[in-house]
């Protein structure tokens, strides 16, 4: 009898956490309210790690991290936090896999990965690599633990590349915003003030002597 319900407050319960640096199950969040959505725009980012037991960017941590097509459900994963947002630490997920394999197929769906090596966040040791055009919110109180501090170098590397995914590059028509706008500003700024042909013939000509 005493096993049957100790069966019957398992199934109930679900299963327990996974040990950090192991991926956990596939979970329903309790309340998926709470979650108000994935970052866009361009926060600031800068590195600010510090082995203080707080969450800081510049850090991998492990906590739950909601799927893109569906903010109520989601799993355990790591997540190297670049920023913050009020209350909110905001962050870029990371995957043992290898999508060298299937980069193609991966900026076909949008999704673009940068190689981070390996790190204590995962205690097999496995290569990661971290998506960088989708910037999920983290609750600091869900977060369970600190899996290492990610290398500055590295750190800004990534965060070098890091856009929200939709976000474009500006219009040419727009502000010259890039150094290849700027130096397409300056030809064109040139060719407006170059004189055309003919000029006026008070003006002295090549080969005219004058």
């Amino acid at each position: 009898m005493a096993g049957l319900l100790s069966r019957l407050l398992t199934v109930l319960r679900g299963p327990g956490p996974n040990p950090p640096g192991v991926a956990g199950p596939l979970t329903r969040e309790a309340s998926p309210a709470a979650y108000p959505g994935d970052f866009h725009g361009v926060p600031r980012m800068e590195w600010a790690a510090d082995a203080d037991g707080q969450p800081d960017p510049g850090e991998v941590v492990w906590t739950w991290v909601p799927f893109e097509e569906d903010h109520s459900r989601g799993k355990d994963r790591p997540v190297l936090l670049i920023g913050r947002d009020g209350r909110w630490l905001l962050g870029l997920p990371l995957t043992s896999k290898d999508h060298d394999r299937d980069g193609g197929q991966e900026r076909r769906a949008g999704r673009e990965w940068v190689d981070i090596g390996t790190g204590g966040w995962d205690r097999q040791g496995r290569p990661s690599e971290v998506r960088v055009n989708r910037i999920i919110r983290v609750d600091a109180a869900r977060i369970r633990r600190e899996g290492a501090i990610l290398d500055r170098g590295i750190f800004e590397s990534v965060t070098g590349r890091s856009r929200p995914s939709g976000l474009r590059r500006p219009n040419r028509k727009g502000p010259v915003t890039t150094s290849g706008d700027r130096a397409l500003a300056v030809r064109r700024s040139v060719r407006a003030t170059r004189p055309s042909w003919p000029w006026p013939t008070s003006c002295w000509r090549p080969g005219s002597g004058g």
